[in-house]
């Protein structure tokens, strides 16, 4: 997956990384552009789970789903969208540092264009994108070491 890397040391094991990062509740704490997120089907969040996010791209709140495509628990998951002109494709990984005492977060994340898509991911999505990964690393960190899973 080409686009965007992102690794990030935290001070927290890596259950509790896990537990925060796949909950889709917690998307608008640590991501800026989300403005809203909720899982459509019931049960645990994990392979095929479908999560309706609403984020604010330029200047509009953008409805899409994602779809876990890829889901090995306490390890790592992906996530794809599967409708709306931007559809993004994220997929992170989880690797215990020292011992099980911190983490390491890794996160990649591309975007596949239709119709619109094509004009809105080069001039817009991919600008805010490279902007807002760093501060959602810093989002992540205050949420996790700071205030605790």
């Amino acid at each position: 997956m080409s686009g965007f890397h992102e690794e990030i040391d935290l001070d927290c094991r890596p259950a509790d990384v896990w537990a925060y990062v796949i909950d889709p509740r917690h998307l608008p704490e640590w991501q800026a552009s989300a403005v809203a997120a909720r899982q459509l089907d019931d049960g645990p969040f994990g392979l095929g789970s479908r999560v309706r996010v609403t984020r604010h791209i330029g200047n509009r709140e953008v409805p899409m789903t994602m779809e876990c495509i890829q889901y090995e628990p306490f390890r790592e998951w992906a996530v794809r969208g599967v409708d709306g002109p931007v559809r993004g494709r994220f997929h992170g990984e989880i690797t215990p540092l020292d011992e099980g005492s911190r983490t390491r977060l890794t996160m990649d994340l591309d975007f596949e264009a239709h119709g619109l898509g094509k004009v809105l991911v080069p001039l817009v999505v991919r600008r805010q994108a490279r902007r807002e990964f760093r501060r959602n690393e810093g989002l992540l960190r205050e949420r996790l070491e700071e205030h605790g899973p």
